[in-house]
């Protein structure tokens, strides 16, 4: 049988629900969102002339999860515009329309009889082919499932979100008993490929694997920093970034999930695993028990483990709980000598957790306790949970950010090295892992010539992770002998089938020499020898724009002859890569601002990932975009108005009005979606949900093109001419006058409104893409002359943020 989603219904619109159903509109499924009608009517809505016969009053959960999910921050849509694909309405009147939609999601309150009534309702209604699932994250498949009809149990299976569902790249996939495998597969690949999500098929078990191993690490850690008499603000520096747990660690995370949704789990597992060999640990702490009670539940109540207050002058402070006492102190940042060691230790990651897993003292007691109670209880969940250790792993780092999993994190620490600490800690090895070490075997992966192995616990031995086609790993590429140029600051890469790949490697991805250089070099060698040309890397961040301190540098020597050369040859670089004989594609991810969004703007294509945060952002530090940004949001705006029709009168006021706006407020996108919207990326491309498909997908774009591809004509743009600097002028004046703005804003400002003017002409004046470039390098290079400017930037370059005057 042959499955298809292009339209879903969420059955309840709490924020689980809500959110859920704001990803499948980010995906392009259009979506039902429905929820019970209200128990009665309030004053409130008597008050709007609501009876219960009302859409308005019947609709209303449903409506309010959705307008919920769209005023949520972090933002659950792309863009408030996606929200349309949204539909509400509610479970009695609307039941029927499910009747069209080809998959269902159940996502209503963790009790089984509900669930159960609420099945029967929907197997009566959904069609033949029609997918239904439930997101439970507490009860079993098997028990939600259980009253289904024989044909509807084969179309039924588990699909359980990560909280937020636009965010977390997890979605644990379970079988029930009865669900056809072709279910599963089809609903795996539709996660990954359509709703971009990493897909881990679990087994119907207690919190299926992400929640039993991560409520496990926590609990685990707050035992340790009762045990070992740590703060707060203690536990989470040593169990934080050092050990790749996320921003948050440990305390700062049950703030974020809030403590009374942690002790709910909590208690659901220590009453599902009576037989789990650390089921104790999953009881909270009377101090967490006290927290609650006393609504200190984290940041929804403004107070958790940490809060944020004001002293007697106004300053705001951070405070966190003393948990002896139960009361608030004054936050005191720790340093650990261990820590600021580790950060120095050559070798990355892998060697700064071996340093701080060796360490004696203090830090090193509490790693190792950590850890080591972490690996074991991974180790006892095998087969229970997973027959595959890769899984545990990849479902610690999807669903909880972790860095790496329990298994690869015991891969860096030494499988062998660890005995001694097991024994120091008095905890035995599992049997398998005995074996294991016994046979020879001393990590759980094993890098081989044909691709990466996992140890299979049970089989003992090693078995071959599959790979998929679509995803393409860069570093695995240059192993392969796949680097055709090389500098400090990008690598040239050929992925094969005719197309290169140009791939930054600066710091944070900053555009400097070597990079500029690279990218023309990649020029010369594409246009010789390959078919098509993609930029992309795998870092949080595609580029963050130029390297600020090789610009600020430049200024203090008054080398601006210099400064003139390195923003031209800038322009001419992205120009190059613009009108290149061969296609070229950027892949822009996380953020791409400044000159690293004036790259992508460059490319014939550009293939984002839903998660690109684009801006131009040089006003903030007093300059303003000179590689090209300015002309291209110019060239954008106006390429699709017809011929004539400005000779003919078209004000073009609204068109440079919203780029004025854009480039004056530096404005920066929160998504691919809003980067469409704000012109820096053209409404016709594509978009790659899933990042780790996004160089395959460049790729492809690139291959296609290669086949037909002629390079673009250098268009001329119109322009408003004085007329427009004589408009931002007064706009400006009301602003400055309002002190809304600074006076040196509004001179930044001016320098913008001048470039996208086109200079000294009339309006209805056309204006070539070199001009535009002058202007823009002319009113750079004077803003820099400015000691206001130099002054933005060294704040930038001290505080990683602009000044705000």
């Amino acid at each position: 049988m042959t499955y298809q989603i292009k339209k879903a219904a969420v059955l309840g619109a709490g924020v689980m629900g809500a959110t859920i159903a704001a990803h499948l509109a980010n995906s392009g499924i259009e979506c039902l969102l429905l929820d019970i009608v209200p128990f009665e009517l309030k004053p409130a809505d008597e008050a709007k002339g609501l009876t219960k016969e009302s859409p308005a009053w019947r609709n209303s959960f449903a409506e309010a999860g959705l307008k919920g999910a769209i005023k949520s921050k972090p933002a659950s849509f792309y863009a408030k515009s996606v929200a349309k694909l949204v539909k509400t309405g509610n479970l009695e009147d609307d039941i029927d329309k499910l009747a069209d939609v080809d998959w269902v999601i159940e996502v209503v309150i963790e009790n089984l009889k509900i669930k159960h009534e609420l099945l029967a309702k929907v197997e009566k209604v959904i069609g033949p082919n029609c997918i239904l699932s439930s997101n439970t994250s507490g009860l079993p498949i098997n028990e939600v499932g259980s009253q289904l009809s024989a044909s509807v149990k084969e179309r039924f299976l588990g699909t359980h979100f990560f909280n937020p569902p636009r965010y977390m790249k997890l979605l644990e996939i379970i079988s029930g008993p009865e669900t056809k495998p072709e279910v599963v597969d089809f609903m795996a690949k539709f996660g990954e490929e359509v709703l971009g999500k990493g897909i881990v098929v679990c087994k119907d078990v207690p919190n299926f694997i992400a929640n039993r191993i991560g409520v496990f690490d926590i609990s685990n850690a707050i035992t340790i920093m009762m045990e070992m008499e740590l703060t707060v603000p203690e536990l989470d520096a040593i169990i934080g970034k050092a050990l790749g747990r996320p921003g948050s660690a440990i305390c700062g995370t049950m703030d974020l999930v809030g403590l009374d949704t942690g002790m709910h789990v909590m208690k659901n597992l220590y009453d599902a695993v009576p037989d789990d060999e650390m089921r104790d640990i999953f009881q909270a702490p009377d101090f967490m028990v006290k927290m609650v009670e006393d609504g200190k539940l984290g940041n929804k109540t403004r107070q958790g483990y940490y809060k944020k207050s004001k002293d007697e002058k106004g300053k705001r402070v951070k405070l966190a709980l003393d948990y002896n006492t139960n009361e608030y102190v004054a936050f005191s940042k720790p340093r650990f000598a261990e820590l600021k060691e580790a950060r120095k230790t050559p070798g990355g990651f892998a060697a700064s957790l071996k340093y701080l897993f060796n360490s004696p003292g203090k830090v090193g007691d509490v790693v190792r306790a950590y850890l080591c109670r972490n690996f074991l209880y991974a180790a006892n969940r095998i087969p229970e949970i997973s027959d595959q250790i890769n899984a545990i792993d990849d479902a610690m780092k999807w669903g909880y950010n972790h860095k790496l999993g329990p298994f690869e994190l015991w891969d860096i620490v030494g499988l062998e090295d660890t005995v001694a600490v097991f024994k120091t800690l008095k905890m035995k090895l599992p049997k398998a892992i005995t074996a294991m070490l016994k046979a020879g075997h001393k990590s759980f992966y094993e890098k081989r010539e044909d691709g990466l192995y996992v140890y299979d616990l049970a089989a003992a031995e090693y078995s071959k992770i599959e790979t998929n086609a679509k995803i393409i790993l860069l570093p695995a590429v240059k192993a392969a002998g796949g680097v055709v140029a090389t500098n400090p600051g990008a690598s040239l890469i050929d992925l094969g089938d005719g197309i290169a790949c140009v791939e930054f490697q600066s710091k944070m991805n900053a555009i400097d020499a070597d990079v500029v250089g690279m990218l023309n070099q990649a020029c010369d060698i594409v246009e010789k020898d390959f078919n098509g040309l993609v930029i992309a890397n795998h870092a949080t961040n595609f580029s963050v724009g130029a390297n600020l301190f090789e610009v600020f540098v430049t200024i203090q020597k008054g080398d601006w002859d210099i400064l003139d050369t390195m923003i031209k040859g800038f322009q001419d670089c992205n120009m190059r890569l613009k009108y290149l004989n061969k296609p070229v594609v950027t892949a822009p991810a996380g953020m791409a601002l400044g000159g690293g969004c004036e790259i992508s703007m460059h490319a014939d294509r550009c293939q984002a990932t839903g998660e690109t945060y684009m801006g131009l952002v040089e006003v903030g530090v007093g300059v303003l975009p000179a590689g090209g940004g300015c002309k291209e949001l110019m060239i954008r705006a106006t390429e699709g108005i017809p011929d004539g029709t400005i000779a003919n009168g078209l004000n073009l006021q609204t068109y440079y009005q919203k780029i004025f706006e854009v480039i004056a407020m530096a404005k920066v996108a929160t998504s691919a979606v809003e980067a469409k919207e704000h012109g820096f990326i053209r409404k016709t491309e594509g978009l790659s949900m899933n990042r780790d498909h996004q160089i395959y997908d460049a790729k492809q774009i690139a291959l296609g093109m290669s086949y037909f591809y002629k390079k673009p004509l250098s268009p001329m743009i119109p322009v408003m001419g004085d007329n427009f600097k004589g408009m931002i002028d007064s706009v400006l004046y009301n602003m400055r006058a309002g002190n809304y703005v600074s006076k040196y804003d509004c001179h930044v400002a001016g320098k913008v409104a001048n470039v996208l003017s086109g200079g000294d002409c009339a309006e209805g004046s056309y204006v070539s893409e070199q001009l535009v470039l002058d202007l823009e390098r002319e009113a750079f290079l004077s803003l820099c002359g400015e000691a206001k400017t130099q002054d933005r930037i060294m704040y930038m370059l001290k505080n990683g943020k602009p000044l705000r005057n």
